[in-house]
This record gives structure tokens, sequence and C-alpha cells, in this order.
């Protein structure tokens, strides 16, 4: 392994973002910045992947991550997802669309392992679970550093068990979809200094603290707790070279919004993001079922987009998405770290 994530000028991170934030503009910017930027593969084809990773090599001379979903059997059943479908028809009327047809796929996980191992990134980091150790030493032997998304101890002892090179600690607070291996776990509430107080101790690799991090006072402090670097997502979603949409960034700064709530509502798996409508009238009865609910819904917030209606769709976002600022991603990584 030639990447090590404690050998970086800043130690930031940013975050993948699937579904659109993360562009290949922005993750060259975050390793131009003397971070770490990470091309996000989800929901993506594998050819589509490939190019944004070439595309984001293309940018920067310096180290990339990319970020791979680890599939998992699905939780729900066609009867749940079914009637739950039946239950949003009037969403769809509303918007002039017609709801997704769910499906159950692994996110061309084998196809985009070779794009990995062909293009040769200098990190690979893995959420919802971790490959397998024969599939990690794949990585490891192409040269290639391996991080897992953990949000318990427990999970972190199982991927240091795989043999990764990282641990990205995912507190509470943080946007966008949990990391727990168990989709339908109730996400763990332990605050993020207690998970990385706990995750250093038990392991000796490098731990990325993430989750809520948003100025550089919380990216000392996590430093000094013993991260070797900080992940943020939400820090950076109004930046420049972000692909938010403009209904994302027009709602982050909405001052209708003044919370965020965890989910399933719209992708049948727990995230994180601003409580709106679409969240307060369905949580309740929206089953567990991913990716199969993520495709039902899927052009329903399409539509919303297209709509500029933020109510009906996810606005994924940390709990400290009032601290997001825009600029470039060099501009907020030099308040970050106090660089003039």
């Amino acid at each position: 392994m030639s990447f090590d994530v404690r050998d970086l000028s800043v130690p930031v991170l940013v975050a993948p973002m699937a579904g659109g934030p993360s562009t290949p503009e922005l993750a060259a910017a975050g390793t131009n910045a003397g971070g770490l930027g990470f091309v996000a593969a989800g929901y993506l084809t594998a050819d589509v992947f490939a190019e944004r990773v070439r595309a984001a090599q293309r940018l920067t001379s310096g180290p990339l991550g990319v970020n791979l979903f680890v599939p998992q059997p699905s939780a729900g059943t066609p009867a749940a997802v079914a009637a739950y479908a039946e239950r949003l028809a009037e969403e769809a009327r509303r918007y002039g669309t017609e709801l997704g047809a769910p499906r159950f796929d692994d996110d061309h996980w084998n196809a985009k392992l070779e794009v990995v191992l062909d293009l040769r990134p200098a990190l690979a980091s893995f959420t919802f679970g971790l490959p397998t150790v024969e599939e990690r030493r794949r990585l490891s032997a192409a040269g290639i550093a391996t991080a897992a998304t953990v949000t318990t101890p427990a999970e972190a002892r199982l991927a240091a068990d795989c043999g990764v090179d990282i641990l990205v600690a995912q507190g509470p607070s943080a946007g966008g979809h949990r990391g727990t291996f168990d989709p339908t776990a109730t996400p763990s509430g332990q605050p993020l200094d207690e998970l990385l107080a706990a995750v250093t101790a038990d392991h000796a690799i490098p731990v990325v603290a993430a989750g809520g991090l948003m100025t550089a006072t919380d990216i000392r402090r996590v430093r000094q707790a013993g991260a070797a670097a900080a992940q943020l997502g939400t820090a950076f979603l109004l930046s420049d070279e972000a692909g938010s949409s403009p209904v994302h960034r027009a709602a982050l700064i909405d001052p209708q919004f003044t919370e965020t709530a965890v989910t399933k509502a719209f992708s049948g798996r727990y995230a994180r993001g601003l409580r709106n409508r679409f969240i307060v009238e369905h949580e309740a009865e929206a089953p567990f079922g991913y990716p199969e609910v993520h495709y039902l819904t899927s052009p329903l917030r399409a539509a919303a987009v297209r709509a500029g209606d933020p109510q009906a769709v996810n606005i994924w976002a940390g709990t400290g998405f009032r601290q997001a600022g825009g600029g470039s991603v060099r501009d907020i990584m030099d308040t970050l770290i106090g660089r003039d």
C-alpha cells in the first residue's frame, strides 16, 4: 500500500456523496487543495463510474479515492413495497409522473470492482458493509488502500478482521445514508466522539472521523482525539464544484427547513436529510427495502426537482447544514484549516 491518509498535507477528506453532489471536479478539487477527494460509485453503471474516475484523474496528479456500496440481501418484501407504492400513488399524480419499478440489484458490484482494479485509485472505501477478504486482498495486491465506513465498535472489529487499512468512524450526525452493516438496525446514537475514542483505542490502524463535522474547531477536536483525518460532506454541498441540484442548494439555506431527520421513506434504508413534507407524511409507513424503494421513488424525486419543490425529494444533509458555505473547494478548505 502506497497511500497513507496520515501523509495528507490537509487532513480533510471530501466525503463521497452519491446521487449528484460528487463530481469529478469536486473529487479533484479536494485533492488539489491538499486533502483527498472521492468519486462516488453509487447508482452509476460501471462504465459511467469508470468515466468519472478517469475524468477526476485528468484533473489532478494527486491521490483520489473511490467509494462503493456493498450489496446486501434486501430487507424488504414484495408485498410491503407494493403497499408503499399504493400509498405513494397520489404523490406521483401530484407531480405528474409515474412511480418507478422496484427492483433489486447489486449496484454492478463485480464490474465496479474491476474498474477499481483497472484504474487503481489510491483508496477504495466501502459503505453498507465489507468486501470479502479475497476481494480486499485483490485490491491490496494492486496497491490500492482500503477503508471501511463503520458506525459501531462491533462493525470496526469486523472491518479490521477483513484487513482494511483505514476505518472511517461515522457518527450519527452524518448526512446521507447511514453506513450500518445491518440495514434494519436502528442506527447507533453513540456520539462521534465516543465512537472515535472506542475505535482508536481498539485498533492500531488509522481512523478517520466523520459525521456532523463542519468547522475548523470540529476538525481540531477529532484530530486531538486521535483521528488521522476528518471526513466532511455537508460542508462541501454548496461548493462551486459540487453537483448538488439547485433545489438541494436552495433548501440548505431556506429558513423553512430547521432540522434534519433520519428516514427510510426515500430509499428503504436509513439516511439523514432535511425534514420535509414527504418525510413527515410517509416515514411511518415506509418499509425497509433497499434498493427497491430507491427505484420506486426515484422518478417522483426527479419530478419534484424539476418542479423546484424541495418537499418531495431527499435533501441529504448532516445536522450542521446551517454552517455550510459557498465558494470553491479550496476556499472552504482554507477556512477549515485556517490557511490564508
